[in-house]
């Protein structure tokens, strides 16, 4: 991992409001299709709204989780370059519009997401499941374990938060492959969280349970979600870890193509994301963590969320854009 001199990252010729412009523009792109029922179209506004402002920064950036694969994505595909080409060499995780179908249906907690690091810091793989567990911040190391029970690790969060069972919260995807857990973790007399999707928030929210009401979230979901979260729950602390579905020969042959030798690792939070990462997240409808975009008469007003892990900084920025062609 190349920094500069005196100790310095590569990441201080990104400013953060740039960005903050790049999950600005993508979630305003697709607040327009809240509520209108067509996730594909909703997605692809997102997309191309996220990638010409990335095309204007600075960097020398290498997707390394997008949209997918480079034949089954047009734009923002996995290996494509971004930027300028004249600043420093990054890598970046992006999710343009996470939480496509509740974007659709105007539900909570759709964003737009971004992490960008230093070069071969963030964890390259193909675009297939992942199992995920993730806590916040607070506890000892080694809390919680992938191959642990859900029973085991939800006594375990408790015992260190000082609390009784009863009273934590799993925040679980609402997805049958989901059924033996949840019937687990309920049978505990702990409380669940189901989400329709979305679980960047979801694991995010571990990291403020006071204000969230979510202690531990658990399940598979996607490998570019669980990067992203990763590289969230480094700027804030928290501990996660993750294990690719490569559960066919074609997934470990494509996994292998990208360095990934062993299908059955785990990767802990720092595996997934290392370095110097900035992180940004702006909400597309209302959520537990920000709010949505709003549409008024002579402006355009988002919440955003940046963070930074060299320093464990967190912003929040409310703005209020009224120069509205910006935004097409």
């Amino acid at each position: 991992m190349a920094t500069k001199s005196g100790g310095e990252s590569n990441l201080d010729r990104i400013l953060t409001l740039e960005i903050v412009r790049v999950t600005e523009r993508a979630a305003v792109a697709a607040a327009r299709l809240r509520g209108r029922g067509d996730e594909k179209e909703a997605d692809q506004v997102a997309v191309d709204a996220m990638r010409k402002e990335l095309n204007m920064l600075p960097i020398n950036g290498r997707v390394v989780i997008g949209e997918g694969e480079r034949d089954e994505a047009p734009m923002l595909y996995i290996g494509e370059e971004v930027g300028t080409g004249s600043g420093p060499d990054v890598d970046i995780a992006l999710d343009p519009l996470e939480g496509t179908t509740i974007c659709a249906k105007n539900l909570p907690n759709s964003l737009a997401v971004i992490a960008v690091a230093e070069k071969d810091s963030l964890l390259y793989a193909p675009d297939v499941y992942m199992e995920k567990i993730a806590i916040g911040p607070g506890y000892p190391a080694g809390t919680i374990a992938i191959d642990a029970t859900p029973t085991e690790n939800i006594a375990a969060v408790a015992k260190a938060k000082g609390v009784a069972v009863s009273d934590i919260t799993a925040c679980i995807l609402d997805r049958p492959r989901h059924a033996r857990m949840i019937e687990e973790v309920r049978g505990t007399g702990a409380a669940i969280r189901l989400i329709g999707d979305g679980d960047v928030a979801g694991i995010i929210h571990t990291t403020d349970p006071d204000e969230t009401g979510i202690d531990i979230y658990m399940g598979i979901g996607g490998a570019p979600e669980g990067v992203l979260a990763a590289a969230a729950l480094r700027c804030i602390g928290g501990q996660m870890q993750g294990r690719l579905q490569l559960n066919t020969e074609d997934k470990i042959a494509r996994a292998r193509t990208m360095g990934i030798k062993d299908p059955l690792k785990i990767y802990t939070m720092d595996e997934m994301a290392s370095g110097d990462v900035v992180f940004a997240a702006t909400g597309v409808t209302d959520g537990n963590m920000l709010g949505g975009v709003r549409f008024t008469k002579d402006a355009i007003i988002t919440h955003t969320i940046v963070m930074r892990s060299s320093s464990l900084t967190v912003r929040e920025i409310k703005a209020r854009h009224q120069d509205l062609g910006k935004f097409g």
